[in-house]
């Protein structure tokens, strides 16, 4: 075995104790960090009740009662929507709604015609289908549990987790800046392909987790919102960023609990 492997190998090593150690802690912040765009865009809607209703109105013309229904539906959906997620209470319904609120805030904001946007609410859609593969695992608990019989893989689960691999890596390259700076370049490269391995399924759990640690310290890093004041419009685009990049951060907290599926090459690696 060469210098790499072995280096490689013991990596291995550490991310398998440090996932066996917080297997009980890693879904739950999972979920909490994955929600965290939509709690926040909530209270946004609560703490911008008037300038919401007001934008609604004066782009499609609909009046003060149809804007105000629409940040009304925006605002509970969310907020409901992730008390269930967190509490696991009918995680389906959960994420049905939440996925409604996606889809109704694409078509309300034209965001079809914004592809940098377009591809943050996919990734939101792809973090919900995560959560729809960790309910998909808990049953298949549950029902183990009670007696009955497995009737071999998940075959649904599997298909989520490989399409919430890759609509999270969407809403990672939506967040990428691309500076034309030496290490900020460096730092988007090795992302990049860690994020290639996540999606293809290759050391998955490693990739995940290192990329976890490395979007933790550059999400404080760049959107240090909280240090800008509040008059300067800079404070909401950081905000922005550094709670969509909570959601990747929570997404791929998601992966490595759930583990990769047997699409994967980690899994085609297991079979040779």
């Amino acid at each position: 075995m060469t210098k790499p492997q072995q280096y490689l190998a013991a990596a291995e090593d550490v991310a398998d104790q440090v996932i066996r150690s917080g297997r009980k802690v890693i879904p739950k912040v999972g979920k909490i960090c994955l929600i965290a765009s939509f709690l926040e865009d909530g209270i946004r809607m609560l703490s911008q009740w008037d300038e919401q209703r007001e934008y609604v109105d004066e782009t499609w013309l609909c009046g003060k009662f149809l804007g105000t229904m629409f940040v009304l539906i925006n605002m509970l959906g969310q907020l409901v929507g992730c008390w269930m997620v967190i509490s696991r209470r009918k995680p389906n319904i959960a994420v049905g709604l939440l996925l409604s609120i996606v889809l109704l805030q694409i078509v309300t904001y034209s965001i079809l015609w914004n592809l940098k946007i377009l591809s943050l609410k996919l990734g939101l859609i792809g973090a919900l289908i995560l959560v729809l593969a960790e309910g998909q695992v808990e049953e298949q608990r549950l029902s183990l549990f009670a007696g009955l019989p497995s009737l071999g893989e998940n075959r649904p689960k599997v298909y989520m987790q490989l399409i919430g691999r890759i609509l999270l890596a969407l809403m990672f390259l939506g967040l990428i800046r691309f500076q034309l700076r030496t290490w900020p370049m460096i730092q988007d490269i090795f992302a990049i392909m860690l994020m290639i391995f996540v999606v293809l399924g290759y050391k998955t759990k490693l990739s995940a987790l290192i990329l976890v640690a490395l979007l933790f310290v550059l999400n404080l890093y760049h959107n240090a919102w909280w240090n800008i004041p509040d008059y300067r419009p800079l404070r909401d685009f950081l905000k922005y960023s550094f709670f969509q990049t909570l959601t990747v951060i929570g997404g791929l907290l998601m992966i490595v609990s759930l583990g990769p599926g047997s699409v994967s090459i980690d899994a085609r690696k297991k079979m040779w």
